[in-house]
């Protein structure tokens, strides 16, 4: 069964984080949040995370706290960064996600991207490649990235999307990607997408 780790802070998009989550489920991709500490709580000992509070107040509660040795690439096939202004700021910023990021790439597993999520791209040091973000990150990004504008950009291992309204197409990009075109097709049809939609 495949699997995915999705990165989760306060400040998150909870509609890129849900989204994404709730369509890998679907498909039979084992999930599991971890939450990502901001400087402000990194001091704080707790015996499990808090509930992280959204980009629009939603109360999440992650499965685990973000830990390099548990969530290393052998144990996932994906790693997902949403977006949501201060979530981003704080999971991008986070060393052990930048060296996370790379070691997923480096061992040829998946990273998705989504909104301002994609400037963990830029703080990993990735390559120039092809690359996708929430226009309001765009100026960081287009410089060392061959900045695109379409809803999901593929580039080798790397997935970057928009923003909330392209999560289903993110989501199911990364499902066609980790369990194949069929069971995309599965996926999206109970969903009932309306017709000329993405699906």
């Amino acid at each position: 069964m495949p699997s995915a780790l999705i990165l989760i802070a306060d400040g998150t998009e909870e509609i890129e984080f849900t989204i994404t989550y709730d369509t890998l489920v679907r498909a039979g991709v084992k999930c599991t949040s971890a939450y990502v500490h901001s400087e402000e709580t990194a001091s704080k000992d707790r015996m499990s995370p808090p509930f992280v509070q959204g980009s629009r107040g939603i109360n999440i509660l992650p499965d685990t706290y973000l830990s390099q040795q548990a969530h290393a690439p052998d144990h996932y096939d994906l790693l997902v960064i949403p977006g949501g202004a201060k979530g981003a700021e704080t999971i991008s910023s986070s060393s052990p996600v930048q060296s996370l990021v790379r070691a997923y790439l480096k061992e040829g597993k998946y990273v998705g991207m989504i909104c301002a999520g994609s400037l963990a791209a830029l703080r990993s040091g990735l390559p120039k490649q092809p690359l996708t973000s929430h226009p309001s990150v765009k100026s960081q990004l287009e410089k060392d990235f061959d900045y695109s504008e379409e809803p999901v950009v593929v580039s080798g291992h790397l997935v970057t999307s928009r923003g909330p309204g392209t999560a289903f197409p993110f989501a199911l990009t990364l499902v066609e990607l980790l369990c194949g075109e069929q069971k995309r097709t599965e996926v999206a049809g109970p969903m009932i997408f309306p017709p000329g939609t993405f699906a």
